[in-house]
């Protein structure tokens, strides 16, 4: 298989199918990319026929959406490429892109840790009454209700 697979990345063009099993996706879903102006295919009557570049866009689109890039930012930065030598405003760009995910990311950790937080002390609640422990309940009932009103108070 790893002579195959050379085979195809040294061709200059590939099938649809060629580009679906290359990167363990659908040609349905290498088809919904392409209705999204992510890649352009010529055609060869009904056939698809993808070059190069396009193997490349559908590569950067998958590592786009890995990433947590909309289609649209990918759409994006793909278009700033298309024909331009100097690409140290894609490179600031992308940059942006990145710093935008990288802070949704830690803001999501932090909403994590917050729930975690809050459903051991609710277990500790629970735990507590199951076990007929009153004073443990309260306890427990009463860090809750400190957590709820810091976050309220944030």
């Amino acid at each position: 298989m790893p002579g195959r697979l050379y085979a195809m990345r040294s061709r200059q063009t590939y099938t649809i199918t060629d580009l679906a099993r290359e990167f363990d996706i659908t040609p349905r879903a290498i088809r919904f990319y392409e209705d999204q102006g992510l890649l352009s295919p010529a055609r060869a009557g009904r056939s698809r026929v993808y070059d190069r570049a396009d193997r490349t866009r559908l590569m950067l689109t998958l590592r786009g959406k890995r990433l947590g890039l909309s289609l649209a930012e990918i759409k994006e930065l793909l278009g700033m490429y298309d024909g331009v030598k100097n690409s140290a405003p894609q490179l600031e760009r992308l940059l942006a892109f990145l710093a935008e995910r990288r802070a949704a990311l830690e803001q999501q950790r932090r909403d994590i840790e917050a729930v975690m937080l809050e459903i051991g002390m609710i277990e500790q609640q629970c735990r507590a009454l199951l076990g007929d422990n009153a004073e443990g309940a309260a306890a427990a009932r009463a860090a809750l209700a400190e957590r709820i009103e810091d976050v309220g108070t944030a």
